[in-house]
């Protein structure tokens, strides 16, 4: 059998001869998660330090195809559900207990939230999602033998939450949360100069900030955050303590937060000065934010595949 993080590790987006869905293996989402690129030209309006896709190379290809990614996401999911995936060399050796399917991620080479025409893909996503849904639940009660398969599945945004108050992304949004969507957004600093540290952009960490509060009054988000070494260095314990003022702030202003993700470098990033945290160093984290914010943490760890 594969060693997990060789599995983890793997996160190439090409499967065959696909160009816009991917399926990894989610260190995540515990299972199966069918990537959508939206991003094929590696454009994004952020330049993270940990950022593992190089964007000195030109992508082959450079704009979506609409028609030719929902043909892949439809063919992906049917891979995936009918369990023909794991006749395949990469997932032939995955575990029993990771042999389920938990989301279609909006994610890829850049930022999601930035394709001009968000909500319309969203949706032509969605009734993707429904249509493969409405058969697995038909083939259940038809399944005499009671063995039965998972019809259900989120849609997944991890979002650096950077174009949130646009009118076209929050109809995309709203999408989503009428399709079991999930919002991951990024937050993985407590001050405006770490956060221009770590993220290299011209958006005001007050916008990223106003963001997310603003779509997570509307729904509960999950909160991903990145934590790394920068030139040998962890994040400094006042960084951290401000960390936990941000989550703080959000919650009190009335956003709701189901989950704090506290992770760290898992594939080599494009910066070579860029290294994680060891696994102790993560758990202090989700120990501190936990205790600081009360809200639900959880750590996942590094691995020797970095």
């Amino acid at each position: 059998m594969l060693p997990a993080h060789t599995l983890h590790a793997d996160h190439a987006r090409l499967f065959e001869r696909n160009r816009f869905v991917y399926p990894v293996l989610s260190r995540r989402s515990g299972g199966i998660s069918v990537g959508v690129n939206l991003n094929p030209d590696k454009v994004c309006n952020f330049d993270c330090i940990y950022c593992q896709v190089d964007r000195r190379s030109q992508s082959e290809t450079r704009f979506v195809e609409t028609d030719a990614l929902l043909d892949e996401l439809r063919y992906m999911l049917e891979l995936v559900t009918s369990g023909a995936i794991y006749d395949t060399p990469k997932f032939h050796d995955l575990p029993p207990h990771l042999r389920r399917l938990n989301d279609i991620a909006f994610s890829g080479d850049g930022e999601p939230t930035t394709y001009k025409n968000f909500d319309e893909l969203i949706e032509r996503c969605a009734e993707v999602k429904r249509d493969i849904e409405a058969r697995l639940t038909n083939e259940n009660r038809q399944n005499s033998s009671f063995v039965i398969r998972h019809s259900s599945f989120k849609m997944v945004l991890i979002t650096n939450a950077s174009m949130f108050h646009r009118p076209h992304v929050q109809r995309g949004l709203a999408i989503l949360d009428r399709n079991n969507g999930e919002i991951w957004a990024k937050l993985e600093a407590g001050t405006d100069a770490y956060y221009h540290l770590i993220e290299r952009t011209p958006i005001p960490f007050r916008q990223i900030l106003d963001n997310i509060t603003a779509a997570a009054r509307v729904r509960p988000l999950v909160i991903q955050s990145l934590f790394m070494r920068v030139a040998g260095e962890p994040p400094a314990a006042t960084e951290l303590e401000a960390f936990c003022d941000r989550l703080n702030e959000i919650t009190t202003a009335g956003g709701k937060l189901k989950l704090v993700q506290i992770y760290t470098v898992a594939r080599r990033p494009a910066e070579s000065f860029v290294a994680p945290l060891t696994d102790a160093e993560v758990d202090d984290i989700v120990a501190l934010v936990h205790e600081r914010t009360g809200l639900r943490a959880i750590g996942y760890y590094g691995t020797s595949a970095y």
